[in-house]
Formats: structure tokens, C-alpha cells, sequence
């Protein structure tokens, strides 16, 4: 009985290995055959032909032109104080004063001794004028002449140095008037009036800082920096963008003024300045903001959705859909990425229709059906997008912003400004 039962049991495994082994033999190619002819839905974008930027990204500090610790140039006691706290003064504006009565007391004293010198030198001029007239007729001797030539010059010099002890005085009187000596912001004040200040004091009675125009000093890789100074030899007027922390929001646009002498050798970077005018003050010093320059436009180059590029052992290349609604695998030359976009300098035309969503799903000449947003007019591979073709600006230089624009025909006439890769 026990062989009977073994006997059967390699029966039913052998009929249902050899059952299975029948299936899979028509059913694998079928299955393949059936995956081959499968349709894969895709979402597609055309190619487009347009203008993209290249920037370079770096990271900067904003700082003023001029900064400036006010410091008193005479002793004295603080009277008033004529400014407030943060407040934006011009050159010239009065801001602190210092009790001036004992300059002009100074002064006073100063003025009766030269009107005492001066009486002197008036006498001493008579007296030679007699000594003259005197000598003429022998009357006396050539030494006294010439004694009295001296005392009227020492008379002289006695009147030039009262006056100059009246200027100083009167310098002293001015320097009691702190004045402003450039346009920006005031800080915090340092000394309240009624203190006793001092010229030799080490700390300042008020800072100020210049703040329009302002400048950010940032800093590029050495890589970055021949195509720049190309163009500042050239004399282009480079634009500069200046973004908060996280580069959601563009804070100023200016222009790059020049470039540091020497190349950091720690970091292989080199220091360049940039200057805006900070008209609305979202500018502040010492603020750290992200930079972008931009170097050049590229024209008329073929763009793509950045999501289209794949990257594989081969190098970069796209899923192009053709006009059978197959795609193909084409290898490209990616350039310059921003803003979602990037163009491609090698291996596509304008017009072409590359899968954006869905490639791994794909192989060569695979079927696809390409998905539409709801309510899009759905478009055929390899066909032009219907509708207008806009003209908006991309990332945050020049031209920043977006607007619309009529634009016929494959793609329409798309003009992108975007960026460059990061620095």
C-alpha cells in the first residue's frame, strides 16, 4: 500500500510540473509580448527655443560705505542731544552740544591780549620811524635803530600769536557743535546729556552708519571668477540680486562695483562688492543675504523641464515621444539649469515632445499615451502646445517677474530668464 501511495504522489508531481512548464512556455511570450504592446501613460512637455541666463550664486553680508564713531574733539559738559535713536540725519545735522562759556571766555581773554599786543606794535612802529629820522641826522646811534627793529618784529609775532589763540578759541566754540559728519543711520546714543565728556574718551558718544546707497561683500569660487572678470574688463555693468536667508524673497537689485585683489587661499574664493541703492532700506548692515550675479544671457536656446533629464551609465538623455506615440531614448548635453528649466546644447530640437513623468516605467519604443492636467486640450506626440506660447521671466534677475505674451506657432516663442547652477 505504501508504494502504491508514493508511486501516486510522484505521479501528480510530475503531471503538475509538466502542466505548468506547458503554460509558461506560450504564456511567458505572451506575457511579453503582452507587456511589449502594453501602453504606459506619460506626461510629456515640448521642447522649447528661448533666451536663459546664467547666474552665479554666493553668499554675502551687507556693509555700509562709511561708518562712523563720533567722538568729541574738546572737554567739556554735555548740554543736549538733538537726535533720536535709529533715526536717518543728514551731513551737517546738528546732534549733540557741549556748554561752550569757556571757550568764549577764552576767547575774550585772548581778543584783550592781542588789542594789548597790537597797542604795543603801533608804538614800536612810531618810536622807529623817530629812531629813522634820528639816525638820518646822527643824532643817535645806528644800535639803538636796530634795537628797535627787533622789538617790532617780536610785536609782530606777539600779535600773530593771539591770533591764533583767538581761532583755536573760536575752533573750540565750532567743535561744541557736534555735527554730522555724513547722510545714514544713527545708532544707539552712548552718553546722556549732562555727562562730562572728553576728547580723549575711548568710546564714541554715537556710531553712524551709512546706508544708502549700501554694498553686500560676498564671495564666489575661483572656478566662477574668469567669465566675470571678462566682462568687468569689458566694462559691463553686471546686475547683482540680493535674497533673504532661505531665498524667498528678492530684497534689492543692484550692480557688481568691483572685485577683491586676491584670491582667499583657505576657502579658494574671492571677494567681490556690490552696490545698491537701498532707496526703501530693506537693506540693513551686517545682514546676511544670498547673491545672485548674472553673468550672461544665452540666446535662443532649446529648453526642456528639468525633470525630463535622466542620467544613467550612457550619460544624461531624455524619453522622446514620436509621432507613432512610442518613445525613443536620445542621449542629450544638458547646460544650464533654473527654475525648473534647463537647456539642452546637443541631441534635441525645438518642437520635440520629451516625458517629464512615467520614465521609469519605460523602455525603448515602449507605447505611451500622454496625460493631460483636467480641462488641458490634449495634445498629440510631437505636436505644438495649443493656445499661446508665454513670455514670462524666470528666477530673479533682470526681467524678473511674470507677464504674458503672444507667441505662434511649435511651443510658441518662450522667453525664460533663469540661472545658472549653483556657485
Amino acid at each position: 500500500m505504501w508504494l502504491l501511495i508514493l508511486a501516486a504522489a510522484v505521479a501528480g508531481v510530475w503531471l503538475i510540473r509538466s502542466r505548468q512548464t506547458h503554460a509558461q512556455a506560450p504564456g511567458g511570450a505572451g506575457g511579453r509580448a503582452g507587456r511589449g504592446a502594453m501602453v504606459v501613460p506619460v506626461s510629456a512637455a515640448p521642447a522649447t527655443r528661448g533666451d536663459i541666463a546664467v547666474y552665479l550664486d554666493g553668499l554675502g553680508s551687507v556693509t555700509p560705505f562709511y561708518t562712523v564713531n563720533v567722538h568729541s574733539r574738546v572737554d567739556g559738559q554735555l548740554m543736549s542731544v538733538h537726535f533720536e535713536e535709529g533715526q536717518l540725519v543728514n551731513a551737517g545735522d546738528v546732534l549733540l552740544e557741549i556748554d561752550p562759556r569757556p571757550f568764549q571766555v577764552m576767547l575774550e581773554q585772548a581778543e584783550g591780549q592781542m588789542a594789548h599786543d597790537q597797542a604795543l606794535l603801533a608804538n614800536a612802529k612810531v618810536d622807529l620811524d623817530r629812531y629813522r629820522t634820528l639816525l638820518a641826522q646822527d643824532a643817535i646811534p645806528k644800535q639803538q635803530l636796530d634795537t628797535q627793529v627787533s622789538a617790532v618784529a617780536q610785536y609782530e609775532g606777539a600779535v600773530k600769536t593771539d591770533q591764533g589763540t583767538i581761532d583755536n578759541a573760536k575752533l573750540d566754540i565750532v567743535y561744541c557743535r557736534i555735527t554730522a559728519p555724513i547722510g545714514g543711520r544713527v545708532g544707539l546714543r552712548l552718553v546722556d546729556a549732562g555727562n562730562i565728556v572728553h576728547a580723549s574718551d575711548a568710546s564714541a558718544l554715537l556710531v553712524i552708519t551709512q546706508v544708502q546707497p549700501i554694498a553686500v561683500l560676498f564671495t564666489l569660487p575661483e572656478d566662477s571668477l574668469p567669465p566675470v572678470l571678462q566682462k568687468l574688463r569689458a566694462g559691463v555693468r553686471l546686475p547683482v540680486d540680493a535674497f533673504n536667508r532661505d531665498k524667498s524673497q528678492k530684497l534689492a537689485s543692484g550692480h557688481l562695483q568691483t572685485v577683491d585683489n586676491q584670491i582667499d587661499q583657505t576657502t579658494g574664493t574671492l571677494k567681490l562688492k556690490a552696490v545698491f541703492e537701498n532707496s526703501d532700506s530693506a537693506l540693513f548692515p551686517q545682514q546676511f543675504v544670498n547673491v545672485r550675479l548674472l553673468v550672461e544671457v544665452k540666446r535662443q536656446q532649446v529648453i526642456v523641464p528639468v525633470v525630463a533629464i535622466q542620467r544613467g551609465a550612457q550619460g544624461t538623455y531624455v524619453y522622446v515621444v514620436k509621432a507613432d506615440s512610442t518613445v525613443e531614448v536620445r542621449k542629450v548635453k544638458a547646460g544650464v539649469s533654473e527654475g525648473g528649466d534647463t537647456s539642452i546644447d546637443e541631441g534635441l530640437e525645438a518642437g520635440e515632445s520629451v516625458v517629464t513623468d512615467g520614465a521609469d516605467k519605460l523602455q525603448p519604443g515602449a507605447k505611451v499615451t500622454v496625460r493631460t492636467p483636467t480641462g488641458a486640450p490634449v495634445r498629440t506626440p510631437g505636436s505644438a502646445p495649443a493656445g499661446k506660447g508665454g513670455v514670462r521671466g524666470a528666477g530673479s534677475g533682470p526681467g524678473d517677474g511674470a507677464g504674458k505674451g503672444t507667441g505662434k506657432g511649435a511651443g510658441g516663442a518662450q522667453r525664460r530668464v533663469a540661472g545658472g547652477p549653483a556657485a
